[in-house]
């Protein structure tokens, strides 16, 4: 996560300009679509238990080296939100993409989304596969976790590398994600207009008409469900949770970052400055939108190869 969702401003201005008898029709609709559209979803992974519950992964390749990758906030599907970036790695490398719950196939839970507890579970969930040692990879809000999971088994990690990762105390760390509401216009179906208005986000990107599909059915199930709510509440204690912090000294970091970022100022120099923060660090800069690998995954599978190597040559 970089800014603040402000679907819920947009989402107010649409409602008023509604009449009643238009939101009756928008929720009777959204109803039977929502619930056609879930039963549609397909398995895919492989469900483990962690904490109680079932927590998918998705598992491809079978190199030495494994990578583990990690969503960022707001993803509903993982496991398929990263494919274009699973192709290219995968046959070099074990790639384990974990859907942290309230995400992808993975349950609901009451458990509050404290950078704890999603550190905690995800490292369950590697356990149970048998998993000890890896490249932890992440997107976004995960660049947060990181710092925390880092700390907490420095032993098992071969090194980080984010995909234009969140970093401590970066500017509108601390302002809340307005999730109030967001479950009532849901459920009146203004947020499926608003996302029919807005066009597909999928758009000339490299997943084939089913994944489509499924990602759609999946964003219905998860982007409003409690654990995502609790997790979008909870983002700026997250952040406030590593502020003023760095990545150990001896772990080797790898950012790749939007080259030019107008939503959050500095954002190049913050990155920059978390990479000098070890004793092997590198920053690489991408033409593209913050989810980088939607489009720029070979140049990422690419670097990743090299800076990975590097290590492995000490």
């Amino acid at each position: 996560m970089r800014k603040p969702l402000k679907v819920f401003l947009l989402t107010v201005t649409a409602i008023l300009a509604l009449p009643a008898l238009t939101l009756a029709t928008t929720s009777i609709a959204n109803a039977v679509i929502s619930t056609r559209e879930i039963a549609e979803i397909r398995p895919y992974g492989q469900l483990v238990p962690v904490d109680g519950k079932q927590m998918n992964v998705v598992e491809s390749g079978a190199g030495e080296q494994t990578i583990v990758l990690l969503p960022g906030l707001g993803t509903a599907a993982p496991g398929l939100d990263f494919q274009p970036l699973i192709a290219e790695l995968d046959d070099a490398y074990r790639v384990i993409t974990v859907e942290p719950f309230g995400t992808g196939l993975s349950n609901q839970t009451d458990a509050p989304r404290t950078t704890e507890n999603i550190v905690r579970e995800v490292h369950e969930a590697l356990q149970h596969l048998e998993v000890d040692r890896y490249v932890l990879m992440g997107h976004s809000i995960a660049g947060i976790y990181a710092l925390e999971y880092s700390a907490t088994y420095a032993d098992e990690l071969v090194a980080f590398i984010g995909i234009d990762s969140s970093v401590p105390d970066q500017p509108g760390w601390d302002e809340p994600i307005p999730t109030e509401g967001l479950v009532e216009l849901r459920d009146l179906g203004i947020l499926r207009a608003l996302s029919a208005i807005s066009g597909d986000p999928t758009a000339g990107l490299p997943y084939d008409d089913e994944t489509k599909k499924q990602m759609q059915r999946l964003t219905t199930r998860n982007s409003t469900a409690p654990t995502m709510l609790d997790e979008m509440t909870n983002a700026p204690s997250n952040f406030a949770s590593v502020s003023g912090t760095t990545f150990t000294p001896t772990l080797p970091v790898l950012l790749f970052v939007v080259a030019e970022d107008s939503d959050v100022s500095g954002w190049l120099e913050l990155h920059e400055q978390q990479a000098s923060s070890v004793e092997r660090g590198e920053v690489i800069t991408l033409e593209g939108e913050h989810y980088l690998h939607h489009t720029k995954s070979p140049e990422i599978a690419r670097d990743t190869a090299r800076f990975l190597d590097s290590i492995s040559a000490g």
